[in-house]
């Protein structure tokens, strides 16, 4: 069964899209956390971070990289927050790897 992320990578299920390119998509999150609350989603599906192999290596720097861009495109430069939810106690919902761009506000730390 595909996940929602892979539902969306074919266009079964629609999303707002922000950019896609041969490697990965970024869409708008439907439960925003913050202003601007962007996914990062690898077309290839891998898991979650900790079943990411070296061979994914390639990959992991391209959604951190695109990642960064689009907080650059989207004007963020008093800052961003990456996060990567990995496993139930991580957050993790969606059993797909992906990117959390958050921006547009401040950030306490710790986190959550």
């Amino acid at each position: 069964m595909k996940t929602l992320f892979e539902r969306i990578i074919d266009r079964d299920v629609s999303a707002n899209i922000a950019h896609e390119d041969d490697k990965c998509i970024v869409f708008h999150d439907i439960d925003p956390q913050a202003p601007t609350h962007l996914l990062v989603v690898p077309k290839e599906a891998i898991p979650r971070l900790s079943e990411a192999s070296t061979e994914s290596q390639a990959m992991l720097g391209h959604l951190l990289l695109t990642a960064s861009r689009m907080a650059h495109k989207l004007n963020l430069e008093e800052g961003f927050r990456i996060v990567i939810n990995n496993g139930k106690h991580g957050g993790e919902i969606v059993p797909h790897l992906h990117v959390h761009l958050l921006g547009g506000r401040p950030f306490a730390w710790p986190p959550g």
